[in-house]
């Protein structure tokens, strides 16, 4: 795994959302009062950026068909999604928001 900084913890507030744009495609970041997480970005069910829609009671709803998601597990919550996100870990450093993703092919731990 390969940790990577998305930006200061500061900066997004309780139940906010924000885009990241990483190299596996655009994340999802949230601080919710459970701490922070991140999520693919693209919702499951439709093409809509997921940082677009409403963050309460630990779920994003999706800003195209309202569609809810965990934001902890990925899992489709609501119809008519029905296919969960991709989920990455989140650990704070220094005040830094570091996401986790996958090694590429090849590369070495």
């Amino acid at each position: 795994m390969r940790w990577i900084d998305a930006g200061g913890a500061a900066e997004l507030d309780v139940d906010e959302v924000a885009k990241f744009d990483a190299d596996v495609g655009p994340l999802a970041i949230y601080h919710t009062d459970g701490g922070y997480f991140a999520t693919q970005d693209t919702c499951t069910h439709a093409v809509a950026s997921l940082s677009d829609g409403f963050v309460e009671d630990g779920m994003i709803e999706c800003p195209l068909h309202a569609a809810k998601f965990c934001i902890r597990t990925g899992k489709a919550k609501s119809l008519p999604a029905t296919e969960p996100l991709e989920t990455y870990p989140v650990q704070v450093v220094d005040g830094r928001i570091l996401v986790g993703l996958p090694l590429e092919l090849g590369a070495e731990a």
